[in-house]
């Protein structure tokens, strides 16, 4: 059936398309090609907006080489066609540019909700519920700040679960990169880095931390692999992660980052008996005083609320970040930069924001 669907397509018989998609719907409703074919359907008709959330939809879930490629072909096609596209006339908004988020829908809520959020959106609750997450944030759209926060309130107002933050005001933010934790009471000071490489102490109490986010990132290698053909092949490929925990000071509107790749264990503060001379520095000792500092950390922070679905939003929100200034205030080195570090910047930004503002 793919090929009769792909050869209507191809003759630009829609009618005859939207019937044998439905067939397949009703025989594979969980088959990637049919969420593809209904981005192809709705692209020939016009609704170019739904057909590009198909298409990103499928970029990040789809483990289908073949259908991941046709849907990263429709989206540089819609690409150029909005780039051909006459700009739009210039408005007085100063809002600049703002990232609209849908939090978590609970699953026996799940199909009403696609309903609503279909309706809103202009999109069918196929596609809807798709696009709504079943845990964690999704970062579902970047664009102009005010139509943004248009949309959020009409989501909100059809009990959708969703926000929007204008982008300026995470670029505000401060971050500072935690080299270690000279004294921890009875007032706490960590030796820190700004954002221009400039050195300092930064005194606070344990109670002004707000929030604790948590991620990892990966890093990425390029490796020599036989492909089917037992032909040799270079890719990429993901060798390890790097750990990163943010403290968030609201009262300060500033962070302190720790990274595992960063923090000097054996300054400061002692975790470990063995810090006085006899440390081996090997992977697996930077590992186990890693995890050293943040039991640590759960000691001094146990009522602090920890964020740890940041692994959830970035699959979500690497396809969009190219369209968002802003700087991922992360100092691991790389062969090459990666969306991953941009991506937390913004996730525990987000949270930061968000809540400032309960």
């Amino acid at each position: 059936m793919l090929d009769q669907i792909a050869a209507a397509f191809d003759r630009q018989d829609y009618k005859i398309a939207a019937s044998l998609l439905k067939q397949l719907q009703q025989q594979s409703p969980d088959s990637p090609w049919v969420t593809f074919y209904l981005g192809r359907l709705r692209e020939a008709t016009g609704k170019l907006e739904a057909a590009e959330l198909l298409y990103r939809s499928l970029l990040q879930v789809t483990a289908n080489p073949k259908v991941a490629a046709q849907a990263r072909l429709g989206v540089q096609r819609l690409a150029t066609l909005k780039a051909a596209a006459p700009a739009p006339p210039a408005t007085e908004s100063a809002a600049g540019a703002g990232v609209l988020v849908l939090e978590a829908i609970a699953p026996d809520y799940r199909q009403q909700a696609a309903q609503r959020f279909g309706q809103v959106m202009g999109i069918d609750a196929y596609s809807a519920r798709m696009l709504l997450p079943s845990r964690g944030w999704r970062l579902y759209r970047v664009g102009d700040a005010a139509e943004l926060q248009k949309i959020s309130q009409q989501l909100r107002k059809a009990e959708i679960p969703a926000f929007w933050q204008p982008v300026r005001a995470i670029q505000a933010l401060k971050v500072f990169r935690v080299r270690y934790i000279e004294t921890a009471s009875p007032q706490v000071k960590v030796i820190c880095e700004n954002e221009a490489g400039q050195t300092g102490g930064l005194s606070f109490g344990w109670a002004e931390v707000s929030d604790r986010v948590e991620g990892r990132l990966p890093i990425f290698e390029h490796v020599v692999d036989l492909n089917a053909r037992n032909q040799l092949t270079r890719r990429e490929a993901t060798q390890d992660y790097a750990q990163v925990i943010d403290l968030h000071l609201p009262q300060r509107r500033c962070i302190l980052r720790f990274g595992d790749w960063s923090y000097q264990f054996g300054q400061g503060v002692l975790l470990d008996a063995k810090q006085d001379g006899e440390l081996v520095a090997t992977q697996l000792s930077n590992r186990i005083r890693w995890n050293k500092l943040v039991y640590f950390l759960d000691e001094q922070l146990s009522a602090v609320p920890v964020w740890t679905e940041f692994p959830q939003f970035a699959e979500t929100a690497l396809e969009l970040l190219p369209l968002i200034e802003l700087k991922s205030q992360i100092d691991l080195l790389r062969k090459a930069p990666s969306q991953w570090d941009q991506a937390f910047q913004l996730y525990s930004g987000l949270v930061s924001q968000t809540r400032s503002a309960l």
